[in-house]
């Protein structure tokens, strides 16, 4: 019985071993995961002044003022209802005032005001409220993290005669690792706008 040279053997074994390692391009390879690169503007603000509106803020100079005359078919519920639109970032401040005339209003404004926010915080990992107070302006900042459809909610009221709310959202499929650094970009500037924000008498 002839026994196998082994010499061979040695050659043999580590071709085994590499040949696998050599399947060319039929090998799929998992890709690293990236996000889109964003170009982020200098922070610069504007004054805001609209006829219709009984107030002024600050926004920043890279969005747009996009006026609210067609709210799913009807008309808006006042003439200042309009949009900041930010097309750097596919997202928009949705934006709509209403005059409170009686308590009932103020209590139905504040009761609608959380009943959209709690819809948002069934999908939300966490919600987080802040006050707002400064001269005769009043309200609540509602944040959510997680998958909500809307990372930014928020009402302004001099509980007597106005009452606003703006809402932060995307135009495009909740990714909240992807979209968390453009998010906490443009909560500093709604930030500074509801900090700028005056009620006028």
């Amino acid at each position: 019985m002839k026994r196998f040279p082994v010499f061979l053997l040695v050659l043999i074994v580590p071709l085994l071993f590499f040949l696998p390692a050599c399947g060319g391009d039929d090998v799929d390879n998992p890709k690293p995961r990236m996000f889109p690169r964003v170009d982020y503007p200098d922070k610069a603000y504007q004054e805001f002044q609209m006829d219709a509106c009984p107030f002024s803020f600050e926004y920043p100079v890279y969005a747009e003022i996009d006026e609210v005359d067609r709210f799913f078919g009807e008309e808006p519920g006042h003439p200042c209802w309009f949009d900041l639109v930010f097309k750097d970032f596919d997202a928009r401040l949705y934006v709509s005032y209403y005059p409170i005339t009686s308590r009932t209003d103020y209590d139905k404004f504040i009761t609608d005001a959380y009943k959209i926010a709690n819809q948002i915080n069934k999908r939300s990992d966490f919600m987080d409220e802040f006050v707002v107070s400064h001269g005769n302006v009043g309200g609540i900042i509602m944040e959510f993290e997680g998958h909500a459809a809307s990372p930014m909610h928020f009402y302004l009221t001099d509980t007597t005669n106005h009452f606003l709310r703006g809402a932060l959202y995307f135009n495009t499929s909740v990714r909240p690792d992807s979209l968390a650094p453009v998010i906490e970009f443009l909560k500093v500037d709604v930030a500074h706008a509801i900090g700028s924000f005056e009620w006028e008498e």
